[in-house]
């Protein structure tokens, strides 16, 4: 796991960016690689790259990577989980170039299988990734299915020269010279009713892009206006046969034993809940020991917390097992600290809780870790929304789009007026662009899925709208909470073969309205391991390190009330009635205080 950034002009010319510049953006991102740094000037092309020694610990798997002869070159995030079949087959074809691996680094197969494939590479490769891939004057970047590993880019002109730059974080593309990094009011409002940083390919920074999952953007630098073409190269066309949810406890384990490779120490985060105990219950058996790792806040007087069945699983699998308890301090001191580390906001109080375990189990030695992201969107975790999506079809509802926005709102649209000031309400077309974005996916997404009764339809489709909004944010949750203690998180379960896999799955072996919680949801996969696991992890409901925001977010009132930026976005009706009840109205106070927090480098 690492943070990789580049610039590119044209071939005729050269960033106008300092050593300083160059430094500063990738060492921004040393907490994401700490054991080392590359840096490698093209000429035109300049590519640097923070390390996180995970596979081949050596220097065969130092980057910025160039191949052979100098052609090519990469900057690379991520892991390969096919990379022992790819090597067999690149191995001849390095050959007849009287060429060979060096290392076992998967940096080098990835840099082999582009040099040989080029974007037919892409999908091959079975992983989580993401890169800049430099050859023979163009760039390619891309990014895995899943969207797994964070890419953003921006693209702008600094003394009459177009300039592409690109980094594994947003704070590194920050403050480069002559780049528009003025908040883009569009998502920033879009944020207050999904808590979610991104809103398609746009983000908080009005000259910043997110390269979507499964999206590749290629640049040829011999065009001076450094024109970008994006490709949406993996997308599910929902043509697969139905699959066999007898396969689902095969596939999963595959998946399991895939994400096992490693040279340093790995551990798996423990819940208690199904997920999670399903990852620890099929890694047992192939480590000399599994350690494992929960967090949350002590509840007192509860006996059905996180720490309380995480212990009772660690104890019936048999695990060595760490308990990482957050306080109402910690959460004070650590939440405005992610923030401007990440200079963004945070989407789920529980970051802070995953980044408490990822810290802890980092100061045990343990440097990657397996976490259960992905069950729910993929096998059909989320009983509530999928149990009113099933209601409003039955009622005759005819605007299932705008029924799920409503659904996962965390602030209603129609109640941003009172929020937001009016200025910025009417410069954000009252959310106009955040509806048509949940219509136009919505759209996309029913004219992929195979036709059914209009409830199994809608169904299948809100399905594949969870996975699109929900899953690309707690992958983003992963992997922030986690690298920003130098840990790399990986996720069996939210693998593109397991998604493949659960995409063709009859929607009755995922999800039945009928059944009461949890058994009817993730069906395929709850029965695959009833066999294997204690019956009150099997019947428990999800919980995933929860924390009672509803009793802290008082931390944050004076932050509110003293921030100058959330005086010019909110209305000050909005700001003092959260500001003096922020427990009560938590569903308010945790997206406003977060922009209050993330607003201050304005300030």
């Amino acid at each position: 796991m690492c943070g990789i950034f580049g610039v590119v002009t044209s071939t005729s010319h050269r960033p106008c960016l300092t050593r300083e510049h160059l430094l500063r953006a990738r060492d921004r991102m040393t907490y994401r690689g700490p054991d080392d740094a590359g840096l490698w000037d093209g000429g035109h092309c300049i590519l640097a790259h923070r390390r996180l020694k995970v596979v081949d610990l050596s220097e065969h798997g130092a980057q910025p990577m160039i191949a052979p002869g100098g052609r090519d070159a990469i900057v690379y995030n991520g892991e390969l989980y096919n990379d022992a079949e790819l090597r067999r087959e690149l191995t001849p074809q390095l050959a007849s170039r009287a060429q060979a691996f060096r290392g076992s680094c998967d940096t080098e197969t990835l840099l082999a299988a582009l040099s040989i494939w080029g974007e037919a590479a892409l999908p091959r490769l079975r992983g989580m990734f993401a890169f800049g891939h430099l050859s023979e004057g163009r760039l390619l970047l891309a990014r895995d299915p899943l969207g797994i590993k964070p890419l953003y880019w921006r693209r702008w002109h600094a003394n009459g020269i177009a300039h592409l730059a690109f980094a594994s974080t947003i704070a590194a593309l920050l403050d480069l010279p002559g780049a528009n990094d003025a908040p883009d009011l569009v998502t920033l409002s879009a944020y207050l009713t999904t808590i979610r940083t991104t809103l398609g390919a746009r983000t908080l920074y009005q000259g910043i892009q997110c390269l979507e999952p499964g999206t590749c953007l290629s640049l040829d630098l011999r065009d001076d206006k450094l024109t970008p073409r994006l490709t949406q190269w993996s997308r599910p066309d929902g043509t697969h046969d139905p699959a066999d949810p007898a396969e689902t406890r095969a596939i999963v384990m595959d998946s399991v034993v895939r994400h096992l490779r490693s040279d340093v120490p790995l551990c798996s985060l423990l819940s208690g809940g199904l997920d999670s105990s399903i990852l620890a219950y099929v890694a047992r058996p192939h480590l000399a020991e599994l350690h494992t790792y929960c967090s949350g806040a002590r509840i007192s007087g509860s006996a059905d917390d996180d720490f309380t069945f995480a212990r009772r699983a660690a104890d019936a699998l048999g695990t060595s097992h760490t308990e990482a308890p957050v306080t109402r301090a910690c959460f004070e001191l650590r939440w405005p600290e992610m923030v401007e580390t990440l200079a963004t906001p945070l989407s789920t109080p529980n970051e802070v809780a995953i980044n408490q375990v990822a810290r802890t189990l980092r100061a045990d030695g343990r440097i990657v870790t397996l976490s259960g992201e992905g069950a729910d969107e993929l096998f059909a975790g989320y009983n509530l929304p999928l149990s009113a999506m099933a209601r409003y079809i039955a009622q005759g509802g005819g605007d299932p789009a705008s029924h799920a926005l409503a659904e996962a709102s965390w602030i209603p649209p129609d109640a941003k007026a009172a929020v937001l000031d009016p200025e910025v309400w009417r410069s954000v077309e009252h959310d106009a662009a955040l509806a048509a974005w949940y219509h136009e996916t919505w759209s996309e997404l029913a004219a992929q899925t195979p036709a059914a009764d209009p409830h199994a339809h809608a169904l299948q489709t809100l399905l594949r709208l969870t996975r699109r909004v929900n899953l690309e944010g707690l992958l983003a949750r992963l992997d922030t909470s986690t690298m920003l203690a130098g840990v790399e998180g990986r996720t069996p379960l939210a693998d593109q073969v397991v998604a493949a896999f659960a995409e063709a799955l009859p929607l009755g072996d995922k999800f039945d309205p009928h059944q009461p919680a949890p058994h009817g949801t993730k069906i395929s996969l709850r029965h695959a391991f009833a066999p294997d696991l204690p019956r009150e992890i099997i019947d428990r409901p999800k919980s995933s390190f929860p924390l009672p925001v509803q009793e802290w977010m008082d931390v944050g009132a004076g932050w509110l009330r003293g921030s100058a930026f959330a005086r010019e976005v909110f209305t000050p009706a909005a700001i003092e009635t959260v500001a003096a009840r922020p427990n009560e109205l938590w569903r308010l106070s945790w997206p406003m205080i977060n922009l209050a927090l993330w607003g201050r480098r304005w300030e």
